[in-house]
């Protein structure tokens, strides 16, 4: 089978490369608003864009159900505030993270819906969460609109993580961290690692 994206809609699209760029790690995002309300949010269009200087990525959609036509609170805020931190979601968290993607008032402090502990970053204003293993902070470097969606690509400036999940020399303990993977509508856990050729 062979499907024109210009002939399909754009939820069929979604579908397509939802379920078959896989698995996608997740971004959890906090970021703080100008009233400094607290936001928290995962998003799964993630990766690295940059090594020198270190800069990731993340995509983010329009609003959904209630609030279609609108832009969600973590583009507001990372637009206003130009500042956002990237916590990496472990299998353990996933009911945690899963309350954070909840459609939610810009009022709510997802941290308290979630029962997660927010703590200070040293460099940005937006705060880490104190649960997950890894907390990476970063600085907007710029926000390129392509479609319907954002593109938000953030220099790291510093960069945290839980020493038991860190094996040294710069090597993290991937078999501890089990991190939650995106299966389209699902998840995936990585915990069965190989090397190749077997």
């Amino acid at each position: 089978m062979q499907f024109n994206p210009s002939e399909l809609q754009e939820k069929e699209v979604y579908k397509l490369l939802s379920g078959s760029v896989v698995p996608r790690p997740i971004a959890w995002v906090s970021t703080i608003s100008e009233a400094e309300q607290l936001n928290l949010a995962p998003f799964s269009f993630f990766t690295v864009a940059s090594r020198n200087p270190p800069m990731l990525c993340i995509s983010i959609g329009p609003g959904v159900g209630e609030r279609v036509g609108t832009e969600k609170d973590t583009l507001i805020n990372i637009r206003s505030q130009q500042e956002f931190v990237i916590n990496v979601v472990p299998v353990t968290l996933g009911n945690e993270m899963q309350k954070t993607s909840e459609n939610l008032p810009s009022s709510v402090n997802e941290f308290e819906v979630a029962g997660l502990t927010p703590v200070d970053s040293h460099i940005v204003k937006p705060k880490r969460i104190k649960e997950a293993p890894i907390n990476m902070e970063c600085q907007l470097e710029q926000i390129i609109k392509l479609g319907n969606d954002y593109l938000i690509i953030g220099k790291m400036v510093q960069y945290h993580i839980q020493e038991e999940y860190y094996l040294g020399n710069y090597k993290i303990n991937h078999d501890r961290l089990q991190p939650l993977g995106r299966l389209a509508g699902n998840y995936s856990e990585t915990k069965d690692f190989l090397s190749l050729p077997r």
